[in-house]
């Protein structure tokens, strides 16, 4: 097996458990669950809108220091609080992924993150 690369860097933040936000191991990417934490500040803001924009761009950010891009991801899960704010996903997806004969598959959950939390999404990607 490959071994196992912890994918880090000042602009994606980190959990405050035991493990990493992303790994490559080979030519594949993982993610754990990535937040709506703000890339550059770090915080977590409160709105649903910004928490999408901060997932979506700690992504490109995550798959660029693996030597990839969003184009490499095969499959996404997206975790909401609330299945209505499933509008405010769209928008990000369709600007990372505007062809739509280009696309990951994708699976949106309605499910009980932690506290503040209204969004994260796991990916699984191959370089």
């Amino acid at each position: 097996m490959a071994k196992r690369e912890i994918i880090k860097g000042p602009d994606i933040p980190e959990h405050g458990q035991p493990f990493p936000t992303a790994v490559k191991v080979g030519n594949m990417v993982f993610s754990s669950a990535v937040g709506g934490d703000d890339p550059e500040t770090h915080e977590l803001p409160d709105d649903i809108e910004s928490q999408v924009k901060n997932c979506f761009q700690t992504i490109r950010n995550i798959m660029e220091r693996a030597g990839g891009s969003p184009a490499d991801i095969g499959k996404m899960t997206v975790l909401v609080r609330n299945r209505d704010d499933r509008k405010f996903v769209n928008p990000e997806w369709i600007k990372m992924f505007p062809d739509e004969n280009d696309r990951p598959v994708r699976h949106t959950v309605v499910h009980d993150i932690a506290p503040g939390r209204l969004i994260q999404i796991e990916f699984f990607a191959v370089i």
